[in-house]
């Protein structure tokens, strides 16, 4: 996380749009073209690890009864088991967002990475969108920005977390440690004060990382 930078780009990420939404919803069937170019470039644990994401996808999108609070336990087991990494270190950028495919493979990511695999795992495996938001927080035990994953069982219910830093699902309230600034899902943007608000992004024109991703995305579909 890069500070006010992170701030004033959270406001973008309405860009996402509609081919960014069905470019993850079509994860469930990444080709076996994709799974074999991942061997051959990261090595056969790295498209297990991907066969693994897709796998567990399908069984939960198989099991229309399974309550949403367990999709949600394996969507944030699942992404917590891979390595933190900075983006600096990781990719040799100070912020680079990673699709769930590049997170894996490299078995390394840090907290929007995390939180955005989770987000569309969730959304891919039939949780409404408007039961998730993607959150901007500030980590007050670390003094540094952090992302989670909220989701609302109803509308203005307390959200539950999920987090990378504390790896158990807890209600936004015993999650004292986190300062929320901003959430958004891929339709709409909320400010942590204005005490559910929606702000509107429909003027915003660009942000280069969600560009980026999204026709990353594309690509891996493509294969």
């Amino acid at each position: 996380m890069k500070g006010i930078r992170y701030f004033e780009a959270v406001v973008f990420l309405l860009l996402l749009g509609n081919s960014a939404h069905y470019a993850f919803a079509q994860y469930l069937g990444l080709s076996e073209r994709l799974l074999a170019r991942i061997e051959k470039e990261y090595g056969a644990q790295a498209r297990e690890r991907v066969a693994s994401w897709q796998a567990l996808m399908i069984a939960t999108k198989a099991a229309p009864a399974l309550p949403e609070g367990a999709k949600m336990a394996r969507a944030n087991d699942f992404f917590n088991q891979v390595e933190w990494v900075s983006d600096i270190d990781h990719w040799g950028r100070e912020d680079y967002w990673a699709t769930p495919v590049e997170t894996l493979v490299t078995n390394g990511g840090d907290c929007e990475d995390f939180s955005i695999g989770k987000y569309f795992t969730l959304k891919d495996t039939g949780v409404d969108n408007d039961k998730l938001r993607i959150t901007y927080v500030k980590a007050l035990e670390y003094d540094q920005a952090h992302m989670v994953l909220a989701y609302y069982p109803t509308p203005g219910a307390e959200p539950l977390i999920l987090d990378n830093i504390n790896k158990t699902i807890l209600p936004a309230s015993q999650r004292t440690d986190l300062l929320p600034i901003y959430s958004f899902n891929g339709e709409s943007l909320w400010l942590a004060r204005s005490r559910g608000r929606q702000l509107r992004a429909d003027s915003m024109t660009s942000l280069p990382q969600w560009r980026e991703v999204n026709e990353r995305l594309l690509q891996e579909l493509r294969e």
